[in-house]
């Protein structure tokens, strides 16, 4: 299930985006919003993972997740647009392929 939850919450960040230019993502504070909800989404579950788990699957970096969703959280007057942009670009799309290789093996 959790990961299924990490699995929805990119999937929807990458749905709300797909268009997108950084522009576009900055002048949209609801899609910012539901983009900074989902990764909370993303860092919870990953924080609920089992450590067993994820020993097993160390490729992925729960710990980023997590302390990307406690960024957000902390942060939420001050998130720096650009970096959850970039993360969104540039770590999401292969963070989606991971996920969905290890959900095909279980």
């Amino acid at each position: 299930m959790l990961l299924l939850d990490i699995e929805e919450a990119i999937t929807a960040i990458l749905d709300y985006t797909n268009s997108y230019t950084f522009e576009d993502f900055e002048a949209d504070a609801k899609t910012r919003h539901a983009v900074e909800r989902n990764f909370e989404i993303i860092g919870e579950a990953a924080a609920r993972v089992p450590s067993s788990f994820k020993v097993r699957n160390s490729h992925i970096e729960w710990r980023i997740l997590k302390d990307f969703r406690n960024f957000i959280i902390h942060e939420y007057f001050g998130i720096n647009n650009e970096i959850v942009w970039e993360t969104v670009q540039l770590r999401l799309p292969e963070l989606l392929v991971e996920i969905r290789l290890i959900r095909d093996r279980l």
